[in-house]
């Protein structure tokens, strides 16, 4: 996992962000960011200085660029186990 402030991460993520190479984004419970790319191979983020609404601001970026974006569900987990 890579360790990053939010604007280190930005500067990473503006070449990537389209469809043809992000498959799917997934944040998890702790809200370290995954990035699932279409060669199969995959990315964990954890955005030290990064609040609430700049990772909302991300998702919806990612979103837009047609990335599925999914969040850990505490609900689904509790139902599943």
């Amino acid at each position: 996992m890579e360790s990053c402030s939010f604007s280190h991460f930005m500067q990473v993520l503006k070449p990537w962000l389209n469809r043809d190479y992000i498959r799917k984004a997934y944040v998890d419970a702790k809200g370290d960011l995954r990035l699932m790319f279409v060669d199969g191979g995959e990315k964990m983020f954890r955005i030290d200085d990064c609040s609430q609404s700049q990772l909302k601001d991300i998702l919806q970026d990612l979103n837009k660029s047609g990335v599925p974006v999914e969040k850990y569900d505490a609900k689904l987990s509790e139902q599943s186990g």
